[in-house]
């Protein structure tokens, strides 16, 4: 008969103000960071206040609506200019917790704090009318607590796993791609200026190509209430689809090429990339004939004025890389603990599915529901996000203006993830993947629940911090450890 599981640590309120005094702390260690960051970006947004006033007085005047600053690149759109910059401190503390047993890659059940800390500057040009190009710096620094092991939904979506070698800390050259639109049609939008957006006139009905170095996940799997973990959901499984392997090096990035047909109905966009030459890799496989990526999604959103109209995304993969087939490492084994790695062959496919689902309630669509589904193969090793084969969650988003809190967002989420009959037992016959390793399993699945408050600074539009909680029954699959808590706290400033 099986041993019922010892009960978890309470989190009793002296755990919780232990848990607040922590996390605290560590933003009182990463201060001086914070006030760098702090610095720019209040300088950033003086010099938009300023221009902002001298926009009034022009107008005031009779003048263009332009401030000398938009002016200036509306007269010369060649020059490279600040899109943006941010700067986000995201500290968390894993409670103590009670577990029959752990291995080399097993979420620590002592308790952990640590503390990521995130570094981005954004610039863009356009030389020509259908032409723009970016360029992205970042810099990520600390760490996630339990080593960012043991869990396939990690708690902190800023943490950088440095894979086979020490990335370091220092800045590094994040997306630097060109983007070529071709109008397809007489209608316009306005876009503001963002991340990767030049502000300005886009056509409504266009063909849009991306190539060079980005992230799949700016592209594809986007959810308007659960996309981003410096402003919204901070698991990994509420911002992306973890049943989707998308494509990337270790911080999350690769290279290649996307087209996208983009209509007001509906949009099908269509990229092939890159694959790292091992689990978790730094480097990517040169052999494009036996590694590459194929992704391909359809989104069908609503027509016309009103913001409540259900939008709807359906994606495909297929990933070819050197990688193992989780039967046949066991069978390898003998008996011994198997290895994944030891089974590796080049051009192994993988394939997945993906739906994901946005449902605008109330506030003008800030208020609203999403959902994913995830399902990929299973057999061959999960190799670049996580370790999921099974995906399903669904959340709700609250704006705060029912307590006159317009800006802010209150989130609640709950997410499921399931492996295959072959991964879960390759774990449970003492096999490691690159984030989980018990060296047994008594296999369940890895439930979470994740609750945030996003509080805008009053005064500060370019500031807001977020508390966070989440609850994660089965870390790793495993129904002899668990359940752990994770209280968080998140500082954003922006420009």
């Amino acid at each position: 008969m099986r041993r019922r599981r010892a009960p978890s640590l309470p989190l009793s309120t002296p755990s919780l103000l232990d848990s607040i005094t922590r996390t605290t702390a560590g933003l009182r260690r990463h201060s001086r960071g914070v006030r760098a960051a702090g610095l720019l970006l209040a300088l950033g947004a003086g010099w938009a206040g300023t221009a902002a006033a001298q926009a009034d007085s022009l107008a005031a005047r009779g003048s263009a609506a332009e401030d000398g600053y938009a002016a200036f690149y509306a007269r010369h759109p060649w020059v490279p200019r600040l899109l943006g910059a941010q700067f986000t401190y995201i500290g968390q503390d894993l409670r103590p917790f009670a577990a029959a047993y752990s291995g080399p890659n097993s979420l620590t059940d002592r308790g952990d704090f640590e503390g990521t800390h995130t570094y981005g500057v954004y610039v863009g040009a356009s030389p020509l009318r259908t032409l723009q190009v970016y360029v992205d710096a970042e810099m990520a620094r600390g760490a996630g607590v339990g080593h960012a092991v043991g869990l396939a939904g990690l708690n902190n979506g800023d943490v950088i796993r440095q894979g086979s070698i020490d990335l370091g800390m220092g800045p590094y050259l994040a997306r630097a791609f060109l983007r070529y639109v071709l109008p397809l049609g007489r209608g316009r939008d306005t876009v503001e200026r963002g991340l990767d957006a030049m502000p300005g006139p886009e056509p409504t009905t266009r063909l849009q190509v991306e190539l060079g170095k980005f992230a799949l996940s700016d592209y594809l799997d986007l959810n308007r209430y659960a996309n981003s973990t410096r402003t919204q959901f901070e698991n990994w499984g509420l911002w992306n689809n973890t049943a989707w392997d998308f494509a990337a090096d270790t911080r999350g990035y690769t290279n290649g090429l996307l087209v996208g047909y983009v209509s007001p109905a509906w949009m099908v966009q269509l990229s092939g990339t890159q694959m790292p030459t091992f689990a978790n890799g730094n480097i990517f496989d040169g052999d494009l004939r036996h590694a590459y990526a194929i992704n391909g999604e359809l989104t069908v959103r609503p027509q016309g004025p009103s913001p409540f109209g259900t939008a709807v995304r359906l994606l495909a993969y297929l990933n070819r890389g050197r990688m193992g087939i989780y039967r046949a490492a066991i069978d390898r084994a003998h008996g011994a603990f198997p290895s994944i790695v030891a089974d590796d062959r080049k051009g192994r496919a993988k394939y997945g599915f993906g739906l994901n689902v946005e449902q605008p309630l109330a506030d003008s669509g800030n208020t609203g529901l999403f959902a994913r589904l995830g399902w990929n193969d299973g057999r061959t090793e999960d190799f670049v996000f996580t370790e999921a084969d099974r995906h399903a969650s669904l959340g709700v988003q609250l704006a705060g203006a029912g307590w006159r809190r317009p800006s802010d967002r209150l989130g609640l989420a709950v997410l499921v993830h399931g492996l295959s009959g072959d991964h879960a037992a390759y774990l449970a016959a003492g096999g490691l993947g690159f984030l989980l390793g018990d060296r047994r399993l008594d296999y369940g699945p890895e439930e979470i629940l994740e609750a945030y408050y996003r509080f805008v600074v009053p005064r500060l539009a370019w500031c807001d911090l977020s508390p966070d909680y989440q609850f994660v029954d089965h870390p790793g699959y495993n129904r002899a450890r668990g359940p752990a808590h994770v209280i968080g706290i998140r500082l954003h400033l922006h420009y």
